[in-house]
């Protein structure tokens, strides 16, 4: 979410601009609508920082308390995403792509919260995948 401060004045336990600009806070139900404030891992700017992606992946996990199925140590993954895993690195990266593709596409269609849970992991192992896969063709 981004504030302009001049138009909308955010107090209630929070001090916008405390550590910097841009304030990075985090939300989830242990910090509850206080939120968190961001703590910057490296040496570099925040917007630098943040705009790694593999430093943005693990401060959405850390602060968001999430854990992510790891294609490569097979971590924070459950039965049936390793089942998914196994079965796909054995398909071409093109297969893979479509694949990826097509989860894309349905991510917005009408369907059970399971369902789409269950699509958020296939995708996000697809999206490692096919990384990987680029990564090697290099």
């Amino acid at each position: 979410m981004d504030v302009n401060l001049s138009e909308e004045q955010i107090r209630d336990g929070h001090n916008p601009g405390s550590g910097g600009w841009p304030t990075i806070r985090y939300f989830n139900k242990k910090t509850g609508i206080e939120g968190g404030t961001y703590v910057k891992k490296t040496d570099k700017s925040m917007c630098d920082e943040l705009g790694d992606e593999e430093i943005m992946g693990d401060y959405v996990n850390e602060y968001g308390d999430t854990s992510l199925c790891s294609l490569m140590s097979r971590e924070g993954c459950d039965d049936r995403e390793i089942v998914y895993i196994e079965k796909m690195i054995l398909k071409s990266n093109d297969d893979n792509a479509s694949q990826l593709n097509r989860l894309v596409k349905m991510e917005g269609s009408s369907m059970k919260p399971e369902l789409l849970a269950w699509l958020k992991k296939r995708k996000a192992i697809l999206k490692q995948i096919v990384a990987r896969s680029s990564n090697d063709e290099l």
